[in-house]
């Protein structure tokens, strides 16, 4: 599994993730502990916000992205490419990775019942300040 952190700096989890330009990229086999096996630094025309989405992008090959926010828009774009993306609090890009894998990163009400993309389910946000699952299906 590959999984992508936004991350401006390359040391912290960012957010408004529709503009991040920067990520860090996990490799996750469920056997041994996620390893950073690239970072990737996107010209500002690859941003998703004001890319043109009928080009391919270095995103579509990530399973999900982890992000400390995003906007619907950009959730949307990449759910049509097939990358979940999950909100977290957490600022440490390995951190947020394992809770990620570990299923900590999810609504704190537990309402959500449906895959969290690890089975190839629709892609959402769950963000860890909310009160219910924001999922759209």
């Amino acid at each position: 599994m590959r999984i992508a952190v936004s991350s401006q700096n390359y040391r912290t989890v960012t957010g408004h993730a529709g503009k991040a330009r920067r990520f860090i990229v996990f490799e996750a086999d469920g056997e041994t502990p996620p390893r950073e096996i690239e970072r990737l630094d996107l010209d500002a025309n690859m941003a998703i916000h004001g890319f043109d989405h009928a080009a391919g992008h270095p995103l579509d090959s990530m399973n999900a992205l982890i992000t400390g926010s995003a906007g619907e828009g950009f959730v949307r774009h990449l759910a049509a490419r097939g990358v979940l993306v999950v909100a977290t609090n957490e600022t440490i890009p390995s951190l947020a990775v394992e809770a990620f894998l570990d299923g900590r990163v999810k609504s704190p009400s537990g309402s959500c019942n449906h895959d969290h993309g690890k089975g190839g389910g629709k892609a959402h946000v769950h963000d860890a300040q909310e009160q219910s699952c924001n999922c759209h299906g």
